[in-house]
Parts: structure tokens; C-alpha cells; sequence
């Protein structure tokens, strides 16, 4: 079972939304926080949480206020969350604000009623790109509003001892009295861990004689973990390239083992192993001490360890957040206060009275070219309604609503929930 902090660091409270099987909620216990609350929509990762977890969980829709009631979590320290990531993952076509799963925009409306002092939220690399950059803005826009300085970050799993790359984009948010003192995890790439290092000692466990000789093979930090939706995907390593990245390091990523090899098994050059659940959960960041028990049948519990946030991760950023609690270390110089920006077509559009024009907005616009701008107002159409005004012959434009959800309670996405819910993940 994994060990809740001692009480000399029970100070840090956290409510965590789309908490999964536990990866972040880990980390973060190990940080020093504490649960006040976690909520999962599925039933098999939330007996999983409170399987391992000392933490009150409930289950349902985070954003269906019959589940839970933000207002009676205000004044926790920290609100964090790893709000699904298919709206803006390749997988999942990036859909972004016409995926019924986003709730990115959701999660930063909950800030002025929980009023915490501190916000974590982790997705995938795909809300980095281009496509997203009026959605980024319009969030770090938000949160300045609400009085908080934001900051995006890619991180990689395998910089945090972690045997897998698994980039995460990672927003943090603090008011700016303790922002000047938030610093991003130090990192060191000479200490990455290979995947052979990660599972030798089980795939030696039953006797295996060519295990030294699979180690060899398996020098390398492994691809991420692809643990798929309700909606695609089972219990292998994903797609045919992360199948063959996987073959690489001597493993078939076909399926998940039911035992580790055992003493007679094939060498891996004649027939590969593969990995079994604890295995997984080994690459994905889960510790042998940490004793972590995951419920469910084999495909279930694939999925709940491959789309979790690597605990190490989350320990390493909760601990950052912490000590800029406390206000450690010297306060930084680079932060001035007001958002960064992310797409100035966007920030120009959203701060005009007026509508404006292509010209004007290539003025804006660093990039500097009409394609570039025309590229963007295309971006931005897909998460924004955009008027388009011909003013004598001259196209102006104007942002109109954001059509993501924010916790309207007519908003569409509530019915397609409702209808698809043992579909949403």
C-alpha cells in the first residue's frame, strides 16, 4: 500500500480532478500533500485510488455537479488534474473544444471557487503545438484575470529517473507573490534509466538464463506507454511504430503477459518477451516500495497504468510548488507580471473594441506574413466563433464566444456524456 506523508508535512492539501488510477495522486502524496478529494469517472481506476490511496474519492463527472461541489473545497492549496488527453492528441484527431472529453477550460473556471494557492494540470505534448495557441492564450489570459501567473512546460518522464520518454505538458499557476519563487523540477538527462535496468530484476525473478542477455538488448529508455481510450485501444504498446520501437529493445508489444519468462523461456533474439502489469507499471514510474495494487481485469488495469501521469513527475512538480509556497530561494527576475504570450493574432483579436483587419494583425503578429496570420485565424476558428466582416471591401475580423465548456449548463457536451459515458476516458 503506498505510504500517506508523515504528519509533520500534512500541511498541503489537495483536491484532484480526473485523477485516474493514482500516477499523480502518488506523486504528490510523496510531494506532501494531501487529499481532500479526488474524483474519477471510472469506476475501476477509482477502486484502484482508494485501493492504495488515503484519500476520499468520489466517482462520476467531475464537471456534473450532482458528483461533487467545488464550492466546499475552497481555500485548498492546490487544484490539480490530468484532464483528458485526447482533445488535443494526434490519436484523438485534435478536436480540442468539439471534443466532449475537453475540460482544460472547465478546470481554470474552478479557480475562483475552490481559491486555491496553487494550480497543477498536465496533458499531452499535442496541446504545445500551433494548432492550440489562441487555447493556451485564452487559459494564461484567464488565469491572469483571476489573479494567478501561469506557466506552461514540457517535461519528459525519462529526465525524472522515469524508463520512458513520455513528454508532458504541464501548466502551473500561482498568484505572483509566490510564482517569483516557482522553479521547474531540476532535471539531468546523464541519469536517465534504461528499460533493461528498470525490469531486470523481474524478468529475472523465475530463474530466466537469458536475462543478462535481454538487459543488453534493452539499454534504452522504452517509447511511452500508450494506454488507449474506452474508445481505442487494448492491452499491447500501442500503434505499429511504438510496436517496433518496443521490438528494439526486445520486447513484443503485441499484448501484456500474464508471468514473467520463466527458466526455460526462448532467448529474446528467437522470442521476445513481453510485459506484464507490474512490469508497466515499473516503466510508467511505480516503485516496488510503493506496493501499488491496481483493480480490475488485465485490459483494465493496462489502461489505468498507461494513460496515468508517472509519479515521479508529479512528486518532482509538487515538491516545486512547495517550496514556492514557502517562498524558497531567491525570487526570479524573468516574470513581469502579465501572461505569456502564445498567439498574439489571438491576444489582438480578443483586446480590440473594434474589428481588425488582415494588415493589422500581420502588425501584430511576429511571424509577419498574411499566410502566416491566415494560418492562424484558421487555427483559431476551430475553439472560437469568428466573424468575418466586409467593411468596403476590406475583410476585418472579429473574435466572437469560445466554444469550449466552461460549465455551461446547457452546453452540448453534457448530453454527449451522458450518453456515452462507459465510452469517456
Amino acid at each position: 500500500m503506498a505510504k500517506t506523508p508523515a504528519a509533520s508535512k500534512q500541511e498541503f492539501s489537495v483536491v484532484e480532478v480526473c485523477a485516474g488510477a493514482g500516477g499523480q495522486s502518488l506523486g504528490l502524496h510523496k510531494a506532501g500533500f494531501v487529499h481532500k478529494l479526488a474524483v474519477e469517472i471510472d469506476q475501476t481506476a477509482a477502486d484502484t485510488l482508494r485501493r492504495n490511496l488515503d484519500a476520499p474519492v468520489v466517482v462520476g463527472d467531475v464537471a456534473n455537479p450532482g458528483v461533487w461541489d467545488p464550492g466546499d473545497y475552497s481555500g485548498v492549496t492546490l487544484f490539480a488534474g490530468g484532464v483528458p488527453c485526447p482533445p488535443f492528441s494526434a490519436a484523438g484527431k485534435q478536436l480540442g473544444t468539439s471534443d466532449e472529453r475537453d475540460l482544460f477550460a472547465w478546470a481554470i473556471e474552478q479557480i475562483p471557487v475552490i481559491r486555491p494557492k496553487a494550480v497543477m494540470l498536465e496533458n499531452v505534448r499535442g496541446l504545445a503545438a500551433p494548432r492550440f495557441a489562441a487555447y493556451r492564450q485564452r487559459i494564461l489570459d484567464r488565469l491572469d484575470e483571476l489573479g494567478f501567473v501561469g506557466e506552461w512546460k514540457l517535461l519528459h518522464a525519462a529526465d525524472f529517473g522515469v524508463p520512458q520518454l513520455r513528454p508532458r505538458f504541464v501548466l502551473v499557476a500561482l498568484p505572483m507573490a509566490d510564482m517569483q519563487y516557482f522553479r521547474w523540477p531540476d532535471t539531468d538527462a546523464n541519469e536517465r534509466v534504461t528499460v533493461g535496468d528498470a525490469l531486470y530484476e523481474l524478468m529475472a525473478s523465475e530463474g530466466w538464463k537469458h536475462a543478462d542477455a535481454w538487459r543488453a538488448i534493452a539499454s534504452d529508455i522504452g517509447p511511452t506507454l500508450v494506454g488507449g481510450s474506452k474508445k481505442h485501444g487494448g492491452a499491447d504498446l500501442g500503434p505499429t511504430r511504438a510496436k517496433q520501437a518496443w521490438a528494439k529493445l526486445g520486447v513484443d508489444g503485441r499484448g501484456i503477459a500474464d508471468a514473467v519468462p520463466g527458466a526455460d523461456a526462448p532467448a529474446p533474439t528467437d522470442v521476445m518477451p513481453r510485459l506484464t502489469i507490474e512490469m508497466a507499471a515499473r516503466i510508467q514510474g511505480w516503485r516496488v516500495e510503493d506496493e501499488y495494487e491496481f483493480s480490475g481485469r488485465k485490459t483494465s488495469q493496462y489502461r489505468q497504468i498507461g494513460n496515468a501521469f508517472p509519479p515521479p513527475v508529479a512528486q518532482a512538480i509538487g515538491e516545486s510548488i512547495i517550496a514556492a509556497l514557502r517562498h524558497e530561494g531567491e525570487p526570479r527576475t524573468d516574470l513581469e507580471g502579465v501572461a505569456q504570450l502564445h498567439d498574439p493574432v489571438y491576444r489582438a483579436l480578443a483586446k480590440s473594441a473594434h474589428p481588425l483587419s488582415l494588415a493589422e494583425l500581420v502588425e501584430v503578429y511576429n511571424e509577419g506574413s498574411e499566410v502566416a496570420v491566415q494560418q492562424r485565424l484558421a487555427a483559431l476558428q476551430r475553439d472560437f466563433e469568428l466573424e468575418v466582416i466586409d467593411d468596403h471591401g476590406t475583410q476585418r475580423y472579429r473574435l466572437g464566444d469560445f466554444k469550449g465548456f466552461t460549465g455551461q449548463s446547457n452546453h452540448w457536451r453534457h448530453e454527449a456524456v451522458a450518453k456515452f459515458t462507459s465510452r469517456v476516458s
